[in-house]
């Protein structure tokens, strides 16, 4: 009977090397999924910045018909604000939401710049814009900047600043 259940405990374990053996496989396997993940990632990453650089130049021209005497945003902080809280104005359109507001969103940092002004009657009115959206570590969180202005047109950085030369399609 002392025999019996000597067997029986031997049986029910692993040996070490059967748990060495399953700890290679396994960190084999995550060699192999982690950068399939963060290839995943970086893809998303870039799709949404690309939403939302679409999304920003719709708003753009929201907000020069909601303020024709100022024109265009030269702010994306101008273009937020909380709904309901108070009736839009110029600095404060309440047209997109805090985290686009605040220029980060999904691993991009958003801004606008480039804007052309004239002065008509004492007022500044932006005529023109760009939008950027560049990953904020480049290889990390997306591998492409991307650009656009009035016209609407998306084009794309492949080195992920903000020289956007190529035509996103």
């Amino acid at each position: 009977m002392n025999t019996n259940t000597q067997h029986r405990n031997t049986a029910a374990g692993f040996t070490l090397v059967e748990l060495l053996i399953v700890m290679s496989v396994i960190l084999i396997l995550m060699t192999l999924a982690i950068p399939a993940t963060q290839a995943v990632i970086r893809h998303g990453n870039e799709t949404s910045a690309v939403n939302s650089v679409r999304f920003l130049v719709n708003e753009e021209t929201n907000y020069a018909t909601q303020n024709p005497a100022h024109g265009f945003s030269c702010s994306l902080a101008a273009m937020g604000g909380k709904p309901g809280a108070e009736p839009p104005t110029a600095e404060s359109a309440q047209l997109i939401a805090d985290d686009l507001a605040s220029g980060h969103k999904a691993g991009y940092t958003f801004a606008v710049g480039k804007c052309v002004k004239t002065t008509i009657n004492n007022v500044d009115q932006v005529n023109s814009y760009e939008i950027t959206a560049v990953p904020n570590s480049v290889g990390h969180s997306g591998n492409r900047g991307f650009c656009s202005d009035e016209n609407g047109q998306i084009r794309f950085d492949p080195k992920g600043g903000t020289n956007c030369t190529e035509l996103l399609q």
